[in-house]
């Protein structure tokens, strides 16, 4: 059975750039609907239900089709946001170091060349998706997906995810995308991006 965690720091702990009314809408109620579904769709099929949310989105083409695209929809949902929260922190500088910081420089110029690279994408994502910075064999790639789809479908790592979905951020942001982003940028943790990125090399 896949299970929903508690969020790593408090629901008010990222405010003023994501409110607290926000991340209660989207943890207990969007996230865990994600969860729940992907349990229903695999009741009678046990191997499943033992498989990492990530190992079972790799190995997508083996559920039955007549499951698989709920499958899809709600374990990627539930791999993305369960990703998603460990990537963000409270107080944080919003800058980069170690190992992730030098390639984010060797592969765009530089962070502010990063951040608008990956902003431009986050934004030209048409209606509900997500923005990554993946690593594709040790090197840094930025990609958009659309709906729940993850990049670990494609066996492509995510080191840095941000949600666009209107869910994210509309009772603060209201239809403003661009200023959600702008904001998420101060809580990213990357410390937690450097150490994925590190496993990857």
């Amino acid at each position: 059975m896949f299970t929903l965690s508690n969020l790593p720091y408090a629901y008010n702990a990222l405010e003023p750039y994501i409110d607290e009314a926000t991340m209660k809408l989207h943890h207990d109620k969007h996230h865990a609907a994600y969860v729940k579904n992907l349990n229903d769709a695999l009741v009678g099929h046990d191997k499943f239900l033992q498989m990492s949310v990530e190992m079972l989105l790799q190995k997508l083409s083996a559920v039955p089709e007549s499951v698989r695209t709920k499958v899809r929809n709600n374990a990627g949902g539930h791999a993305n946001h369960g990703l998603f929260w460990q990537l963000l922190a409270p107080k944080k500088d919003g800058v980069p170091r170690g190992e992730i910081a030098k390639a984010i420089t060797e592969t765009f110029g530089d962070f502010k060349s990063f951040q608008e690279k990956f902003t431009a994408a986050a934004l030209g994502r048409f209606g509900s998706g997500w923005a990554w910075l993946v690593s594709e064999n040790g090197k840094l790639v930025i990609t958009d997906t659309a709906n729940q789809d993850t990049p670990l479908i494609d066996n492509k790592i995510p080191v840095l995810g941000l949600d666009v979905w209107e869910h994210a951020y509309y009772l603060k942001y209201q239809n403003r995308r661009v200023d959600y982003i702008a904001a998420w940028w101060y809580i990213v943790n990357w410390e937690e991006v450097d150490r994925r990125f590190l496993e990857t090399i």
